[in-house]
């Protein structure tokens, strides 16, 4: 199974990225998919998910309004459009898939975000 994110980089305050990841091993559409984040010397941190239809989306109270999740089945990826990034918004950005209620926790390759002040 492999989850590789792409599109972070350095970004001033106020900026946007839009990060993908790309999923193989796993039968992309059966799955939700959620993006999770983990900035140095901090937990991993939910970050937003998106139902295996694409119908239904959570995000966490930090991030909502200014992220969007989405998803296309029939390139396996997921996508996270980040809008007004904010330097609390720093951290390595990845995806991971859930089955039921359960993150199956692949801990794919991330992306690392950085939002200068």
């Amino acid at each position: 199974v492999q989850l590789q994110a792409s599109g972070g980089g350095l970004v001033q305050a106020g900026g946007s990225l839009r990060l993908s990841c790309l999923v193989s091993g796993i039968t992309f559409s059966i799955h939700d998919m959620g993006w999770f984040r983990q900035a140095p010397g901090r937990e991993r941190e939910f970050v937003a998910s998106i139902s295996r239809t694409g119908n239904r989306r959570n995000y966490a109270d930090s991030v909502k309004g200014r992220f969007t999740i989405s998803r296309d089945n029939a390139k396996n990826s997921v996508y996270l459009q980040m809008n007004s990034l904010k330097p609390e918004d720093t951290a390595d950005y990845y995806c991971e898939a859930k089955y039921g209620s359960v993150w199956l926790d692949y801990r794919g390759q991330g992306t690392l975000v950085t939002v200068s002040s």
